[in-house]
C-alpha cells in the first residue's frame, strides 16, 4: 500500500526533470465552447494559464470584430481608472494591500462597474475643479494684497522725494530727469492712467525694454520683487514674482501697454485711486482669503474621503477589467461553426495538462448553468508546436540565460539544466578568490532569504531589478568562487596556510645546501625537492601557500591555469557533442549517430582530446627528478601534424605510431562528415522501397489527414525519418534537393573543424580572466591596503578606517561589480558559442498561456502601482 504513493511521487519527479531537460510535449486541441459559457471557460483558462490560444479570423480587421464594443467599455474603463490611480498618487494615499485575487465579473455585472465609476469620476471631476477654482481664487487675492502692499512703497517714495525737492520747475525736462515722478506729470495737466499687476521675475527684464521702445518713454514703471514664492497656476511650481506699478500719459498710450501686458501674461488688479479706497480693499481682501482657507481645507478634507474610498476598490477594479479585457480578446479569436451556437477555439496544451484541460471546461459550464457541456479534442497538426520548459524560481534565471541565445526548438535538448553547474563553475574559474566570493555568496543570500519584500521586488530601478531576478545565479557564481578560491589558495589576494606548506626551508640548511654566505650573497633562494625533506608531499587542498612568496609563482601559475584551461575547455565541448546523440535518437535520425556524431567526435578526441592526454600524462609520469628533460607538450602537439616525431625525444613509448593513427582517424573523419549525410539521404530518396511505398501510400490517401497522421506516427515509433523531407501543410512532399543538403553540411563541416581549433583557444579565456583578477587584487592589496598596515604611529589605527573603507569600495567596484561582470560575460560567450552550437539549434518559439497573472499592465509601466 505505501508503494503506490511512491512510486507517484518518483514519477511526478521524473516528468518534471524530463520537462526541464526536453521541454513538455505539446498538442493542437480544438475547443468548442457554448455560446452561454465561453465566457466563463475561457475565464477558467485564463486563471490557469494552459494553453495558447490560435487566432482563427487571422483575416478580419480588429475593428470588425464581434466583441470591439466590449472591448472598446474596457478601455473606457481603464481611462477612468487610470485617472483615479493619478490622483491618489497625487494626494499620496496608500494602495491597499495588492496580493488579492477577485474573480472575473459577469457580463452582466459590467454595467454596474461601469456605472460605479463613471460616478465616482464625475464626482471626483467636480471637486478636483472646485478645488482648482478656490485655490486660483486664492492665489489671485494672494497677489492682489502683495500688490496693493508693495504698490504703497512706491507712492510713499514718491512723496518724500516731492517734500525734500527745494526747487520746482515749471515744465521739467525728460532728458534730466528720464524716470518722471507722479506729481510732475500732474503739473504738466497730463491725464494719468495706472496699471500694476504681477509678472514672474524671468520677464521682467523683456518686459521693462520693450515698454520703452513702444511707448517712447510715455510711462514710469516701477517694480519689486515679492519676497515669498508664489503657486503657478498651471503647473503648480513655485516661482519667483514681481509687483510692478505703470503709470501712462494718454489713452493710447494705456492701451498700448495693456496688450504688452497680455503678451507677456501679467496678472493684472485695479489700482485703488485714494488711500481709503487702498485700505478698504486691504481689509475686504483679508476677510475674503480667511473664508477661502476655510472652504479650500473642508474641500480638500472631502476630496480626500473620496480617493480613500475609492483606493480600497480601485486595485480590484484594475484586476476584474484587465480580466475582462483579455477574455472578450480571446472571444474575437474564435469562430463560430455553422449553426453561430458554438464557439471554436485551437490552443496549444501540454499532453498532461488535458485532463486539467477538461476539468477547466467543465467548470466553466457548471458556473454558467449550460445544460450542454463544452469539450476539447485533439487535432493532428504538421505544425512545429511552441516550446515549454516548466520552471522554478531557482531555474528561471539559468533558463533566461539558454533562452536570450535562443528559444530551444520543440523537444531538443535544453542546455539549462547543465548550465546550472557548468556556468557559474566557468565564472568560478575566471573569478576564483575565496573573500570575493565569499562577498558575493554572503550578499545574494540576503537577497534570497528577503526575496518576499516587497520593497525589494517593486522597485523601479533596473539595475537592481536585474540583480534581484538573478539572485540564485549570483548565489551559485559564489558558491563556486569559495571553491576556485580554494582551489587557488587566494583570498584577498593572500595565501591561506590552513594545513601547513609542504616545503621546509630546514632541510636546505641540514643538508649543507644553504649557509649563511649564500643566504647573504643571493637576493634569491632557490628551494630543491630533489633533496630529501625539502618537499613533504602535496598541500591538501588546492595550491601550495609558499608559491604566494615564491618570485617565480606567476609563471608556475599561468602554465598551471593555462593547461587548466584547455582541459575544462574540450570536457566541455566534447560534452556538448554527446549531448547531441539524445537530439538524434529522440527525432529518430539514427543515421545521424553515424555519419555526423561520431565523425564529429572522433575528430574532437583524436586531435584535442590527445592533447588534453598529454598534459595529464606529463603531469602524472614525469617526475621532480627528471622534469628538465620532459619534452615540451605544444612541440609535441605540432609535430603531429607535420610528422616530425624522430627530432626530438618522444614522450612515451610508442608515440609515434600512435599519433599517426591518431591522425589518420581525424582526417578520415571529415570526409565521412562532409559526405555521409547527403549521400545517404540521396540514396533514402532515390533508392528506398520503404519510402517510395510511403509516398505512394501518402498521394493516394492524402485527402484523409488524420489517417495520414496515423501512418506517419506509426513510422516515426518504428524509428524511420522523414523531417528531411519534411511536408507542407497541405501535405505536399517537397523535393529533396541534394545540392542544398551538401551545402549545409559543407557550411557545417567547415564550421565545426575550424571551430574546434578557434573553440579550444577561446576557452584560454579562463586563463586570461583568472590572472587579471588576481593580478588586480594584488595590485589594489598592494597600493591601498598594505600602506595604511605598515604605518606604525600612534594614527595608524585611525589611519586604517579610511583605507579600509577605500579598500572596500573599490574592491566591491572593480573587483566584484567590473571584474565579476566582465567574468560574467565571458562565462556567457562560452555557453552560447562554444558549447550550445554544438547540439543546441535555439530556433523554436517560446510557449506563451493566457494567464490573468502573466497579462502586463499599462499602470504598472507607469508606476501607478
Amino acid at each position: 500500500m505505501l508503494a503506490r504513493p511512491r512510486s507517484r511521487g518518483v514519477s511526478e519527479a521524473t516528468v518534471k526533470m524530463c520537462s526541464l531537460l526536453r521541454g513538455e510535449e505539446m498538442c493542437l486541441a480544438q475547443l468548442f465552447l457554448q455560446s452561454g459559457s465561453a465566457y466563463d471557460c475561457i475565464s477558467e483558462l485564463g486563471e490557469l494559464g494552459l494553453v495558447e490560444f490560435r487566432d482563427l479570423n487571422p483575416n478580419v480587421n480588429s475593428f470588425q470584430r464581434k466583441h470591439v464594443n466590449e472591448i472598446k467599455k474596457c478601455e473606457e474603463m481603464e481611462r477612468i481608472l487610470g485617472y483615479l490611480l493619478r490622483e491618489i498618487k497625487k494626494a499620496d494615499i496608500s494602495l491597499p494591500d495588492r496580493d488579492v485575487n477577485p474573480v472575473t465579473p459577469l457580463p452582466k455585472h459590467v454595467i454596474t462597474i461601469m456605472e460605479q465609476l463613471q460616478r465616482l469620476e464625475v464626482e471626483l471631476g467636480e471637486v478636483t475643479r472646485n478645488k482648482e477654482k478656490l485655490q486660483k481664487n486664492l492665489l489671485e487675492l494672494t497677489e492682489y494684497t502683495h500688490m496693493l502692499r508693495i504698490t504703497r512703497s512706491f507712492v510713499q517714495r514718491s512723496a518724500e522725494r516731492e517734500h525734500l525737492e527745494a526747487q520746482y520747475e515749471e515744465f521739467p525736462f525728460l532728458e534730466k530727469d528720464a524716470m518722471m515722478d507722479y506729481s510732475s506729470m500732474q503739473r504738466l495737466g497730463a491725464k494719468l492712467g495706472f496699471i500694476s499687476g504681477l509678472i514672474q521675475r524671468v520677464k521682467i527684464e523683456a518686459f521693462e525694454r520693450m515698454l520703452w521702445r513702444v511707448c517712447k518713454g510715455y510711462t514710469i514703471l516701477s517694480y519689486a520683487e515679492v519676497e515669498e514664492y508664489l503657486e503657478d497656476p498651471d503647473t503648480g511650481e513655485p516661482m519667483q514674482s514681481v509687483v510692478f506699478l505703470i503709470s501712462y500719459w494718454g489713452d493710447q498710450i494705456g492701451q498700448k501697454v495693456k496688450k504688452i501686458c497680455d503678451c507677456y501674461h501679467c496678472h493684472l488688479y485695479p489700482y485703488p485711486s485714494s488711500n481709503e479706497e487702498r485700505n478698504d480693499v486691504v481689509e475686504g481682501l483679508r476677510t475674503r482669503i480667511q473664508d477661502l482657507h476655510t472652504v479650500l481645507h473642508r474641500t480638500e478634507d472631502y476630496l480626500k474621503q473620496v480617493l480613500i474610498k475609492a483606493s480600497e476598490s480601485v486595485y480590484t477594479w484594475v484586476i476584474q477589467v484587465k480580466k475582462m479585457k483579455a477574455i472578450y480578446y480571446i472571444l474575437n479569436q474564435c469562430s463560430f461553426d455553422v449553426t453561430n451556437k458554438c464557439l471554436i477555439a485551437e490552443v496549444w496544451c501540454p499532453v498532461n495538462d488535458i485532463p486539467t484541460l477538461r476539468r477547466a471546461l467543465e467548470e466553466g459550464s457548471r458556473k454558467s448553468g449550460a445544460t450542454v457541456p463544452s469539450f476539447v479534442n485533439r487535432l493532428p497538426t504538421t505544425d512545429t508546436p511552441p516550446t515549454l520548459i516548466r520552471t522554478n524560481k531557482f531555474t528561471s534565471g539559468f533558463q533566461n540565460i539558454v533562452d536570450a541565445y535562443g528559444v530551444g526548438t520543440y523537444r531538443e535538448v535544453n542546455p539549462a539544466p547543465f548550465t546550472i553547474i557548468t556556468f557559474p563553475f566557468l565564472f568560478a574559474v575566471m573569478f576564483g578568490d575565496l573573500g570575493h566570493g565569499a562577498i558575493m555568496f554572503l550578499s545574494a543570500a540576503w537577497m534570497v532569504l528577503y526575496e518576499n519584500n516587497r520593497k525589494l521586488k517593486n522597485t523601479r530601478n533596473e539595475i537592481w531589478n536585474t540583480f534581484f531576478e538573478g539572485r540564485y545565479i549570483i548565489l551559485m557564481m559564489g558558491l563556486f568562487s569559495i571553491y576556485t578560491g580554494l582551489i587557488y589558495n587566494d583570498c584577498f589576494s593572500k595565501s591561506l596556510n590552513i594545513f601547513g606548506s609542504g616545503w621546509s626551508v630546514r632541510a636546505m640548511f641540514e643538508n649543507n645546501v644553504w649557509d649563511s654566505s649564500v643566504i647573504s650573497g643571493n637576493g634569491v633562494l632557490t628551494l630543491d625537492p630533489n633533496i630529501t625533506g625539502v618537499f613533504k608531499g602535496p598541500y591538501p587542498l588546492g595550491i601550495d601557500p609558499i608559491w604566494n612568496l615564491a618570485s617565480n609563482r606567476l609563471t608556475f601559475l599561468n602554465s598551471y591555469k593555462m593547461k587548466m584551461s584547455v582541459i575544462l575547455g574540450i570536457i566541455h565541448m566534447s560534452f556538448g557533442v554527446v549531448l547531441s546523440t539524445f537530439n538524434h535518437l529522440h527525432f529518430r535520425k539514427k543515421y545521424n549517430l553515424y555519419l555526423v556524431f561520431l565523425p564529429e567526435l572522433l575528430f574532437m578526441l583524436c586531435l584535442f582530446g590527445y592533447l588534453v592526454f598529454m598534459i595529464l600524462y606529463k603531469w602524472l609520469f614525469f617526475t621532480v627528478k627528471d622534469s628538465r628533460h620532459a619534452p615540451s607538450i605544444l612541440i609535441q602537439f605540432i609535430n603531429m601534424f607535420l610528422m616530425q616525431s624522430d627530432t626530438m625525444q618522444p614522450l612515451y613509448p610508442g608515440q609515434a605510431g600512435l599519433q599517426v593513427f591518431l591522425l589518420v582517424i581525424a582526417l578520415l573523419s571529415v570526409p565521412v562528415l562532409l559526405l555521409g549525410k547527403p549521400v545517404y539521404l540521396y540514396w533514402l530518396q532515390n533508392g528506398s522501397h520503404r519510402l517510395g511505398m510511403y509516398r505512394g501510400y501518402e498521394r493516394v490517401r492524402r485527402n484523409s489527414e488524420e489517417e495520414l497522421y496515423l501512418m506517419r506516427a506509426h513510422d516515426m515509433e518504428e524509428g524511420s525519418s522523414l523531417s528531411d523531407f519534411s511536408t507542407s501543410g497541405e501535405h505536399n512532399t517537397e523535393e529533396f534537393n541534394f545540392a542544398d543538403e551538401f551545402l549545409h553540411q559543407a557550411i557545417h563541416t567547415i564550421e565545426y573543424c575550424l571551430g574546434c581549433v578557434s573553440n579550444t583557444a577561446s576557452y584560454l579565456r579562463l586563463w586570461a580572466l583568472s590572472l587579471a583578477h588576481a593580478q588586480l587584487s594584488e595590485v589594489l592589496w598592494a597600493m591601498v591596503m598594505r600602506i595604511g598596515l605598515r604605518m606604525d604611529t600612534s594614527l595608524g589605527v585611525l589611519f586604517l578606517v579610511p583605507v579600509f573603507g577605500l579598500f572596500a569600495v573599490l574592491t566591491v567596484s572593480i573587483l566584484l561589480v567590473m571584474e565579476g561582470l566582465s567574468a560574467f560575460l565571458h562565462a556567457l560567450r562560452l555557453h552560447w558559442v562554444e558549447f550550445q552550437n554544438k547540439f543546441y539549434s535555439g530556433t523554436g518559439v517560446k510557449f506563451c498561456p493566457f494567464s490573468f497573472s502573466l497579462l502586463p499592465s499599462s499602470f504598472e509601466h507607469d508606476g501607478l502601482l
